[in-house]
């Protein structure tokens, strides 16, 4: 099986890995830390604000089972791109949304899928989701990995 890997910055990353994890044709899911400054950045490095680095899921999927498109698709659904550096309570840079591309296939859907949201309308306020080349990505602390599904959580509570 030839999978593929797709990274998405949208709020609190124990959420958003719950949401992709349980898609059809999504292998695997790990929450980490991208887009920022430091090397080996912790927990409790990048909630100071200071590290550059978002809270982000790296989803591997197996692209005949479930398109890119799609996964940009239940990207858009799950939070709201039109908040700088915020979703609900959450409030700093490691909370903005973000795509990381990983292929230039996957930076051309990533626009058109914006561009399109934004022609649409369904939101009143400017899109503000960065769409940039996957950085390294730092693998969050384990007891982050899979945060929701150990706890018997099907979601964050806000």
């Amino acid at each position: 099986m030839e999978t593929e890997k797709a990274t998405f910055g949208a709020g609190c990353f124990w959420g958003v890995e719950e949401t992709f994890r349980k898609l059809t044709g999504v292998v695997d899911t790990a929450v980490g830390y991208a887009g920022g400054s430091k090397e080996n950045p912790t927990y409790e490095d990048v909630c100071t604000d200071e590290t550059g680095h978002a809270e982000v899921v790296q989803v591997e999927f197996d692209p005949a089972k479930i398109s890119y498109r799609e996964l940009l698709d239940v990207f858009w659904a799950n939070h709201n791109p039109t908040t700088l550096n915020r979703q609900g309570p959450d409030v700093g840079t490691q909370y903005r949304s973000v795509i990381f591309y990983h292929l230039p296939e996957q930076k051309t859907a990533a626009e058109e899928s914006k561009n399109a949201l934004t022609k649409s309308g369904r939101f009143k306020r400017e899109i503000v989701t960065q769409i940039e080349a996957a950085p390294r990505f730092f693998r969050a602390e384990e007891y982050h990995q899979r945060y929701l599904e150990k706890r018997g959580l099907s979601h964050c509570a806000i």
